[in-house]
């Protein structure tokens, strides 16, 4: 089989690829030498590496990191994104089967039977109304396009989850037992109050968020079907977390702190959560 080799090459000094023998090529790696086939070939920031050195260097480059200690990424808000579709869908899945609403809302009365929904209602939406949800959706993606690279993904997602689930809790010590509750806002008040808490750390102007969260919450004390008790307890749930996230000292333990504070926050509330059930007489002995 002829490959090509010029004239004055001797066959047995043609290069080739060392993780496909049978492939010749005459580009080598910049930084060990050897040939690498097109399959193998990796764009460096100088020149071409093979995969072995390409994947070397990525495991030797310096981690990037955010203001807050999070990994640094380009690209989308993955994660905002990711909880949008997911709140979509489940919009979709609540328009064609009204029980899905019902499985998945939460009430006070649910606290000690399916404490579950605590977290779940977070991602449903009223189906009667396409105003909630798209207000709901372009909040959050307002607000996390901007928190979700300062803070990194993880500590994004973490900060709505736990916002959400202090949503609940909002709605568990403040609403009768039977009011039933869906979506996003208690997270997404969350956002607020993070958001809040990060401009008051870098000593901006929160003269603008103060009255956008100061309107928002007002509506929910004149417009009916509004948890405002979800919105509160979202709200202060955030900024607590906020404060671990961006005023935890700068160093190798920084994580740790973090992570540590962010979980300690979400024992309080589980602590809070059934004291008020029991209180209540919620709880199943």
């Amino acid at each position: 089989m002829s490959y090509g080799v010029p004239a004055e090459t001797p066959a047995s000094q043609v290069p080739v690829c060392p993780r496909h023998p049978d492939r010749v090529s005459y580009i080598r790696c910049q930084r060990c030498g050897r040939p690498a086939c097109p399959e193998c070939q990796h764009t460096a920031p100088v020149g071409i590496q093979c995969v072995d050195c390409f994947q070397e260097s990525r495991r030797t480059a310096p981690a990037y990191r955010t203001p807050y200690g999070g990994k640094a990424v380009q690209g989308k808000p993955v994660v905002t994104i990711t909880l949008m579709v997911i709140c979509a869908a489940f919009f979709v899945i609540q328009f064609l089967n009204p029980a899905f609403t019902r499985e998945l809302l939460y009430a006070p009365l649910y606290t000690g039977i399916e404490p579950w929904r605590m977290l779940s209602a977070a991602f449903l939406h009223s189906p009667g109304s396409i105003l909630h949800i798209a207000f709901n959706l372009y909040a959050l993606w307002f607000l996390g396009q901007g928190l979700e690279p300062q803070l990194g993904r993880l500590r994004f997602a973490l900060l709505y989850l736990v916002s959400a689930f202090g949503g609940s809790v909002g709605v568990l010590a403040l609403s009768p037992v039977t009011q039933a509750v869906v979506g996003a806002s208690g997270a997404i008040f969350g956002l607020f109050g993070a958001l809040l808490v990060v401009l008051l750390q870098r000593r901006a102007s929160v003269r603008s968020v103060l009255i956008l969260l100061a309107a928002n919450f007002a509506l929910g004390f004149f417009i009916p079907n509004i948890a405002w008790q979800a919105h509160l307890g979202g709200l202060l749930t955030g900024a607590a977390c906020a404060a671990v996230l961006v005023y935890a000292p700068k160093g190798k333990n920084r994580s740790l702190v973090q992570f540590g504070g962010l979980a300690a926050i979400a024992v309080v509330l589980v602590v809070v959560t059934a004291v008020l059930a029991g209180a209540k007489g919620l709880l199943l002995l």
